[in-house]
């Protein structure tokens, strides 16, 4: 064989190759319409998000709730040469398991090993993914509702839901965000594949296979990264091939996503079950109660919002539109906390408000409609030629969602200037990483705390010192475990003696502790306000047993005299 032939045959490879690359973003381009008449309306869209963002990191110098455990498990991951450990130790005794989905906390080891802080990492990098989500809201808002100002209206629904804020912005976003995002994405392109009439689906089969590709890599990434939100994109296809498709095809085109998304996520399955095995799934399962709120909706505990968004719904219902009705009861009654039901309220409310307006105009025998800014998809996700002009329903459309926004962004601005801030509540301040930083430096590598209230979760990955008294990632021990742990935290955070905090140590294990971490004034005992007026400090200096070893304006670390300490 020649070096001629060899040499064209390799072209032809490669020629092969690009063919396919350019095929496969030709598909995944058509799954995703998207034209210049889109981009005011988008940029309309995430003008929420953005106040949303600003407003939280105005109002928060550290990050809400905690991601101390996240940013262990990222150092851990660095250390290990990016391999994934068995075990973060630091948190109880004798550390936890890790089998937590990895792959958010590569992105977080990366930033974390280029020099990021981890408090700042989680104090910004939430607003990536969460702005990220956005956009796919947009696109099913608009097409569930075929209208543009209807995707805008849905994002800032979602944008400026105190509740939704509350799961995705916070630290615990460098997480959830992003899974919120891959979701959302999923369940986009799942729409795509099902929610489509006969006609358009016969007649559009190079879009349809770009959505299961885009639904697959979308679906993989979110089993990568958080086992509840790959649920909410389980349930949506389901739902959507039952009420949309019901065909052979349509259910194939259903286990193509989730074989694909099952074969991106495989390597880390087989990691965990080699070295957890699968006990390690049931054990953690029900431990955190995301799943499961059936039975609360059912007792009449639904969420004030979800009721609002039931009136609608109904309306839809008598309509004989059953997608979005059965999709917000399924939403409310599967996952305990009801972001995932806001999320679909808000593609439901103003595909209702298009739908009404569209029925006045049909009755009054409109024939300017599709001139309107609430201008018309069609099947196939192209917009249709009639743009979206400056009118009087568009300007309204557009007054509107800016009104939302204003009253929606000052009312988060002032939940979250509030003392008893609900949504945004930080589990550290600056007097607890000043005392952690010293912990790090002037505490023996072996010394063992307790810490009161919800800085605790931080204490291990700023100070590289074993927490004794926390639930964080126990449950992959197991209910028993996971219980007791939490219990005692519970517990040990509203100490008022000494003689609590070591009654309290001693249950969860024989390990005494070293140190003992005493927030004063106000703090946190999982993100619900809590408050020391000095009567837990007087006890301990009281105490033979404890000396004062730190104290500044916010905490005060008391070290034991009868054990080995640093």
């Amino acid at each position: 064989m020649t070096r001629g032939t060899t040499t064209s045959r390799s072209v032809r490879r490669l020629r092969s190759l690009f063919e396919r690359f350019r095929a496969a973003v030709e598909n995944a381009g058509a799954t995703v319409p998207f034209d210049a008449r889109d981009g005011p309306w988008l940029g309309l869209a995430l003008l929420p998000g953005v106040v949303a963002v600003a407003v939280y990191l105005a109002t928060n110098a550290y990050p809400a709730y905690g991601a101390g455990l996240y940013a262990k498990i990222s150092a851990e991951i660095v250390a290990h040469g990016y391999s994934l450990p068995a075990r973060i130790p630091g948190y109880t005794a004798d550390g936890v398991p890790f089998a937590y989905p990895p792959l958010q906390f590569y992105l977080y080891a990366a930033l974390v090993d280029l020099g990021g802080d981890p408090v700042a990492i989680s104090r910004f990098l939430p607003s990536v993914g969460f702005l990220a989500a956005l956009v796919p809201i947009y696109l099913l808002g608009r097409d569930v509702a075929g209208s543009r100002p209807a995707g805008a209206a849905a994002v800032g629904l979602v944008a400026l839901n105190p509740q939704i804020l509350e799961w995705h912005l916070s630290a615990g976003g460098v997480v959830r965000a992003f899974a919120f995002c891959y979701a959302t994405v999923a369940v986009y392109a799942g729409y795509r594949t099902f929610a489509r009439d006969e006609a358009t689906r016969a007649a559009s089969l190079r879009p349809r296979r770009g959505a299961i590709g885009v639904g697959a890599f979308a679906f993989g990434l979110t089993v990568l990264t958080h086992p509840v939100y790959s649920l909410f994109v389980v349930v949506s296809y389901v739902l959507f091939w039952l009420l949309c498709d019901r065909s052979l095809p349509g259910f194939a085109a259903g286990l193509a996503v989730g074989l694909g998304g099952a074969l991106l996520a495989s390597p880390w399955l087989a990691w965990v079950l080699t070295t957890h095995g699968v006990g390690v799934f049931t054990a953690a399962s029900g431990t955190h109660g995301g799943v499961g709120g059936g039975a609360d909706a059912l007792a009449g505990a639904i969420s004030p919002g979800i009721a609002v968004a039931l009136v609608p719904a109904v309306y839809l219902a008598i309509r004989r539109e059953y997608l979005l009705p059965v999709w917000l009861v399924v939403a409310e009654l599967v996952f305990k906390q009801p972001r995932f039901a806001y999320t679909v309220a808000a593609v439901l409310v103003p595909a209702v408000a298009v739908t009404l307006l569209r029925a006045r105009d049909a009755d009054s025998d409109s024939l300017h409609r599709r001139n309107l800014g609430f201008s018309d998809i069609n099947d196939d996700g192209d917009a249709d030629a009639t743009g979206v002009g400056v009118d009087r329903r568009a300007a309204a459309a557009a007054a509107v969602i800016l009104l939302g926004t204003l009253v929606g962004g000052a009312y988060f601005a002032y939940e979250t200037t509030l003392v008893t801030d609900p949504s945004t509540p930080e589990f550290l301040d600056g007097d607890d990483v000043e005392a952690m930083a010293w912990i790090a430096t002037e505490t023996d590598p072996d010394a063992r705390f307790v810490v009161l209230g919800d800085a605790a979760e931080w204490l291990p990955a700023l100070t590289d010192r074993t927490l004794l008294v926390g639930y964080w990632g126990v449950e992959w021990e197991g209910s028993a475990a996971f219980d007791r742990q939490d219990a005692a935290y519970e517990s040990v955070s509203r100490c008022q003696s000494v003689a609590c905090v070591e009654g309290v140590a001693t249950g969860v294990g024989d390990d005494r502790p070293t140190h003992v971490f005493v927030p004063k004034g106000q703090y946190t005992i999982r993100g619900e306000n809590a408050a020391q007026f000095g009567t837990i400090e007087r006890s301990f200096e009281r105490s033979e047993r404890w000396e004062r070893a730190y104290e500044n304006d916010g905490v005060v670390i008391y070290r034991a005299t009868d054990v080995g300490t640093g």
